[in-house]
């Protein structure tokens, strides 16, 4: 599986960004998907994972109710949408898969190459 992330950049406190990952591969619903962030000086965390089939969906504390993470099967593309940006958001956002058909948040199989997003003041 090959995974390509983009959608990140500079934005201002407040403002919504929206990340895409792009997959390779046949099987791309025998896997969930994650997006995990890492900011500088900091470990890797998950920020949102959803079920191979989108019924359900994982958020961390620091992001619920300002992002939103989406899948579209058809077109093997994982989303997160990200609302009321704020400047602790900043960090490089990397989805993931793992052939789970659970709602895994650790033990990811497979990375994209990451995206950096910086929320300034």
């Amino acid at each position: 599986v090959q995974l390509q992330a983009s959608g990140g950049g500079l934005v201002q406190a407040g403002d919504s960004l929206r990340l895409s990952c792009a997959a390779s591969g046949r099987r791309f619903t025998n896997y969930a998907m994650a997006w995990f962030r890492q900011a500088p000086g900091k470990e890797r965390e998950v920020v949102a994972a959803i079920k191979w089939s989108g019924s359900e969906t994982y958020y961390a504390d620091s992001v619920k109710g300002r992002f939103t993470i989406s899948r579209d099967n058809a077109k093997k593309m994982v989303y997160l949408q990200m609302r009321n940006l704020k400047p602790e958001d900043t960090a490089v956002y990397y989805c993931a898969a793992k052939n789970d058909y659970d709602l895994p948040t650790v033990l990811y199989t497979w990375w994209g190459q990451g995206t950096q997003v910086t929320v300034s003041s």
